[in-house]
């Protein structure tokens, strides 16, 4: 087979001060002793990850044997992580391709380029990850003093500057207009049977403008109600962080209930954005809040009750409920039986107007395939050994005691906090410990499944959970279904 050469670009971002795609083939071809040098080109793709395009075509190139040698224009424009270079490297190594870069000046057919080469990659990642911890840090300082750190304004407001103490700082500057639909959103929300779908309606009638979406729905409200930069953050704002478990920066005297607050931190990517925040850190901004800290705690009470409904488990009407999604437009897929039949449709269509399937698909037939198929991965499912088994309550009880132990401790310690509130709220507590001690007795009680589940053998409830534990979710079409796995 013959081999050729072959160059690569790439540009993620068109700046004026990046040397364009076509700029970098054009020096790689100078330098190249092949003029007819294969050319690959990903535009618009990042150099962080391997998944681009003409670089995964390349790739199959050089395991086809098909490439001898490679430019590019710099080592930056083919890997930027030195994990993924030390991959690519072997596979360019298994397959004898040389590699060059222009404007580094090395060549690996050397060994001295070959020195270079890791050599360049290791300060490369040095400096990157440098460059990270100082982008880290400023974002740590410009919180701990109350500005905005970084990134796109809340929904509302704009970023401007406010001079504190002789120096110019990010403020959030709000927008009269969408400030009054924020507080449109918590002050319905805090009503009796007023619901997240209900409220995305009604904005969504009214032509209210969206934010960072097409159309209003629960999620881009569900994220305006748990963010307490609109709270005007008093003591109990305060106290309700606490009980949380989050890092609090600001001084106690801080929560004046005037200013807003900001909630930040990393999460991992398998943590539930809003109901898991520690580790997070909680300071007051500069700016002003726009709610109440009453009304702001409301809600926040209505979210966590809405929270343990899980509403995956709601649906009746099939044991498929909670992974049923919309291929068209990602919205779930929901249920509605008459006396005859039961037909899914799109909640993007009908509950926000914004999708436009029509799903003819059969949810029988959906069924049926999809229980035969867990029912052939069981088969192949080993025998458990018996051991000890996990007990999820205990967790729970033990994370309700935790959350016991912050409470007394935060009465300890503040001098606002009266005895009532702390009753109130031990008494919520010791509620939700009951509810878990009696389901946890039920489930004791429960009796044992066989070592092999017959899956058509199960009742409901039990189809439902074996098949989140199977399915990732469904991708529902017009006309047919994807099921995307968890194994």
């Amino acid at each position: 087979m013959d081999r050729h050469e072959a160059i690569y670009a790439r540009q993620s971002v068109e700046k004026m001060d990046s040397l364009s795609v076509q700029a970098q083939i054009d020096l790689c071809r100078h330098v190249a002793a092949d003029a007819n040098a294969k050319v690959y080109q990903d535009r618009g793709y990042s150099g962080k990850n391997t998944d681009r395009p003409d670089f995964q075509k390349l790739l199959r190139d050089v395991r086809a044997g098909k490439i001898s040698k490679l430019y590019v224009y710099r080592l930056d424009r083919f890997s930027r992580s030195i994990a993924d270079f030390g991959q690519l490297w072997n596979i360019l190594t298994a397959h004898d391709v040389e590699f060059v870069s222009v404007t580094e000046n090395f060549d690996t057919a050397t060994p001295m380029g070959r020195a270079m080469l890791h050599i360049i990659m290791v300060f490369a990642q040095l400096e990157r990850e440098t460059i990270a911890e100082r982008v880290k840090d400023n974002y740590d300082a410009r919180a701990a003093a109350g500005a905005w750190p970084g990134g796109p304004a809340p929904y509302g407001y704009h970023i401007g500057r406010k001079t504190v103490n002789g120096r110019s700082l990010p403020t959030l500057t709000p927008d009269e207009a969408l400030i009054a639909v924020v507080r449109r959103i918590f002050s319905e929300y805090a009503k009796e049977g007023v619901s997240l779908g209900e409220i995305a309606k009604r904005l969504n009638r009214d032509g209210v403008p969206c934010a960072k979406r097409a159309t209003w729905d629960s999620v881009s409200l569900s994220r305006i109600l748990h963010n307490p930069v609109y709270v005007r953050a008093d003591e109990q704002v305060r106290l309700y962080y606490k009980a949380l478990g989050v890092n609090i920066i600001s001084e106690d005297a801080a929560f004046d209930g005037i200013h807003g607050a900001l909630l930040y931190g990393k999460r991992t990517a398998n943590e539930r954005k809003y109901t898991n925040v520690r580790a997070q850190k909680l300071v007051i901004l500069n700016s002003a809040g726009v709610v109440p800290s009453g009304l702001w705690l409301a809600c926040q009470e209505k979210l966590a009750r809405n929270a343990q409904l899980k509403n995956s488990g709601k649906g009746t009407h099939t044991w498929l409920s909670g992974l049923l999604k919309c291929q068209n437009c990602g919205y779930s897929v929901k249920v509605q039986r008459d006396v005859l039949s039961r037909r899914m449709y799109c909640s993007g269509r009908y509950n926000v107007a914004r999708c436009g399937a029509k799903i003819r698909a059969s949810l029988d037939e959906l069924e049926y395939a999809v229980g035969a198929e867990i029912e052939a991965l069981l088969r192949e499912c080993p025998k458990e050994e018996p051991g000890v088994e996990h007990d999820a309550y205990a967790e729970k009880l033990e994370e309700l005691e935790r959350r016991a132990e912050r409470l007394t401790d935060a009465f300890a310690q503040s001098d606002d906090m009266t005895g009532a509130y702390l009753q109130k709220a031990l008494t919520k507590l010791e509620r939700e410990r009951r509810v878990i001690s009696e389901a946890r007795v039920r489930e004791r009680n429960r009796p044992r499944p066989p070592d092999k589940l017959e899956f058509s053998r199960l009742c409901f409830e039990e189809k439902k959970a074996v098949a989140a534990q199977f399915i990732e979710r469904i991708n529902v079409g017009e006309n047919g279904a994807e099921v995307v796995w968890n194994v």
